[in-house]
């Protein structure tokens, strides 16, 4: 993940106009949004020194320049929080993870004990680690390999995958955005890198939206799936880190009772138990 820190200050610095923070905007520009200089200037640091901080050169920053920057580039909470992270990466801390995660049996029996919504497990990879049988009747993880059950890899290489999503732009976007996310809080996950290469390799959409450097959590939204029994579900989606281990995120949607995605899922449920 090295020249994460340069590539992020860049993308952000070419997204602001000279006359958003009060300069000129005549002469010249090789490139959009601000130039280095103009950057440091705001932010109140020297040329050399922005310059060597996205060279990745900048040691010891200090949490006063990252949030001058973070100002100057109109950082949001998320992006800000990305910065001091690749800014000043904690390296070895992946060394002392486990290459795969375990889920508790707590956990599962809390996942089985949700039976009338689709819920399930992921890592910070995206790895989808346990389900309950509704999310299986949904997305058929039992019957995935394990690399299958990975989101960027169904969300991007998946055949189905712009019809099982149609909302797929704003999906793979979010999808992007989360990885890189994960990224910066993990520089010697291997597996995660691993993971990074072989989308890039084979999607143009996930080099494109990767390029863009977009970072953020997706805690909550609504996501619509269409399957193939059932048509599209409309899924309201909320997610709880487990206490026990911060790297895995319980995912649980919760469309509303008596609605027509509520009822959908019950026939799905009910499918499902009839073909065991």
């Amino acid at each position: 993940m090295d020249g994460d820190l340069g590539d992020f200050l860049r993308s952000r610095r070419g997204r602001i106009r000279p006359e958003e923070v009060g300069l000129p905007s005549y002469g010249r520009r090789r490139v959009p949004g601000l130039r280095r200089e103009e950057v440091a200037q705001l932010a109140g640091v020297s040329v050399d020194y922005y310059v060597r901080l996205e060279q990745g050169r900048g040691q010891r920053v200090s949490d006063s320049v990252l949030d001058a920057i973070a100002r100057v580039l109109r950082l949001d909470e998320t992006e800000h929080t990305y910065l001091r992270t690749v800014a000043r990466p904690r390296r070895g801390r992946d060394a002392r993870r486990p290459e795969v995660s375990r889920v508790r049996p707590g956990v599962q029996a809390l996942l089985d004990g949700m039976d009338r919504t689709p819920a399930f497990v992921m890592d910070a990879r995206m790895d989808v680690l346990a389900w309950n049988s509704l999310a299986d009747a949904m997305n058929g993880y039992s019957r995935a390999a394990p690399a299958g059950r990975n989101i960027p890899r169904q969300v991007f290489l998946g055949a189905d995958a712009r019809t099982t999503f149609p909302d797929w732009p704003e999906i793979a976007a979010q999808a992007a955005a989360h990885l890189r996310l994960s990224a910066g809080h993990r520089p010697d996950d291997k597996r995660l890198d691993a993971l990074i290469d072989e989308l890039s390799v084979k999607s143009p959409d996930f080099r494109r939206l990767w390029a863009d450097h977009q970072v953020k959590a997706c805690m909550s939204g609504t996501k619509r799936v269409h399957h193939p029994l059932t048509g599209v579900l409309c899924l309201p989606f909320e997610t709880l880190t487990v206490p026990t281990d911060p790297d895995q995120t319980v995912v649980v949607y919760t469309p509303d009772r008596g609605s027509e995605t509520a009822e959908r899922l019950a026939m799905l449920g009910s499918w499902a138990a009839t073909a065991r």
